[in-house]
């Protein structure tokens, strides 16, 4: 791929129909939740009412209809164990919405499972009210043996749940595709609680250190040697005779004041990169209304959280690819770290909003580094948009004068569509 690319359409026929085998780097997907949220599927607003923006593209796709039977019965009909896991599923949960959700999702993480590269990672952000059926499907594509974590991300702070816990996380579900998976660890600096109780040595230069066993954990005969007057551990020494030697040149070695005790490995807390990150994500916060990069859009989450991901599971040129891509989070991270991508929406405001999001940040060279795929190009195709959705036409004509969609609901609008 020598482009980035923008595609507009629902995300299954764009997968099938013009993302290649083994072609992405890494998938990062944040589909509708089947929640009983006021933020959830039908990415209604916080107070209730359904934004315009939003309820079209979604309003009917996670209702058990005939197109959701339909696509179960694809899925089944392919067999395997994806086929074995849905029909489980419709088993216990029946005709239900819930049902609907996973029969909408199971062909379209089949494909992305095809399109990710042998080393690639696939990150699937979720509600739990469904990430555990979501986890089965997951288990069924790609092998329980490829998942690798759930993180769970605190998203608020706060929540009204008067009669339960309240819910405050999402949850992350990361697979990969093979065991040979890219992976670059992220540390967080130590706490001052763990210094003060792990590195309480210092030679008097300042530099704490910790002291560090030097022994072998297995039998290793060729590293059974005296040193320094101290004898062979029963397992040998970790280190061998020339490591031993250098370490000790460069004063690495505590040396206890016997010989009954072992000598120890000075290990500086200058030279460690800190706790590795775990699957627990505190640090970050939700977009609150006065955020710089926040844009208006329900489910919008912080380009931190996106960058932590794409650290962790690509490297620089890599592909990055975002099926549900909505107001661009994803693709602004890629872009920011170098990397390329591919973003898919149902919605030309979405699409519009990537646009003028990219075109705020980079200016009008950016609008040479990427493509746009299924947008009207002629003047027929742009007619025939305005009668089949004049909302989906609407958002995709303020795209052409760079202008920003209004945040409202459907119905009058008082002439006004969009701000430049």
């Amino acid at each position: 791929m020598d482009k980035n690319a923008l595609y507009y359409g629902d995300n299954l026929d764009v997968l099938r129909r013009h993302i290649k085998d083994d072609s992405i780097d890494l998938v990062y997907l944040d589909p509708p939740f089947n929640s009983a949220q006021n933020y959830n599927v039908l990415f209604q607003e916080q107070d209730g009412s359904r934004a315009a923006a939003q309820i079209k593209a979604f309003t009917d796709t996670w209702i058990w209809d005939q197109g959701a039977d339909r696509a179960y019965r694809e899925v089944v009909e392919s067999g395997g164990k994806i086929s074995q896991a849905l029909q489980g599923l419709r088993m216990f949960l029946g005709q239900t919405n819930m049902l609907a959700y996973l029969a909408m999702m199971a062909p379209r993480l089949i494909e992305l499972r095809r399109v990710m590269k042998p080393t690639a990672s696939i990150y699937l952000h979720c509600d739990p009210t469904a990430s555990h059926y979501l986890k089965m499907l997951m288990d069924a594509i790609f092998g329980p043996e490829n998942y690798q974590s759930e993180i769970v991300w605190k998203r608020t702070n706060t929540h009204s749940d008067s009669k339960r816990w309240a819910d405050v996380s999402d949850s992350i579900l990361f697979y990969s595709k093979t065991d040979n998976f890219t992976w670059n660890p992220l540390f967080v600096p130590y706490s001052n609680v763990h210094i003060e109780s792990k590195y309480r040595f210092n030679d008097g230069d300042g530099k704490k250190y910790q002291l560090s066993d030097m022994t072998s954990p297995s039998p290793r005969p060729n590293m059974m040697y005296e040193w320094k007057g101290h004898p062979s551990p029963p397992n040998g020494w970790r280190y061998s005779l020339e490591t031993m030697t250098e370490l000790d040149r460069q004063k690495r070695i505590w040396y206890p004041d016997t010989t009954a005790k072992r000598p120890r490995l000075k290990r500086y807390l200058d030279e460690m990169p800190g706790a590795l990150f775990g699957t627990v994500w505190t640090d970050i916060a939700p977009l609150n209304s006065r955020a710089q990069e926040r844009l208006g859009y329900p489910t919008q989450k912080p380009e931190a959280l996106l960058a932590r991901i794409i650290n962790a599971s690509s490297n620089e040129g890599d592909v990055v690819l975002d099926p549900f891509c909505g107001c661009g989070t994803t693709i602004a991270a890629s872009q920011k770290l170098n990397r390329q991508w591919i973003g898919i929406d149902i919605t030309h405001i979405a699409i519009s909003l990537i646009k003028t999001r990219l075109l705020d940040t980079y200016g009008q060279d950016i609008v040479k580094t990427y493509k746009v795929i299924g947008e009207p190009t002629t003047l027929p195709d742009a007619i025939n948009l305005a009668a089949d959705d004049k909302y989906q036409f609407q958002w995709w004509a303020l795209g052409l004068v760079g202008a920003r969609p209004m945040e409202q609901k459907n119905g009058a609008d008082g002439g006004i569509d969009g701000r430049l």
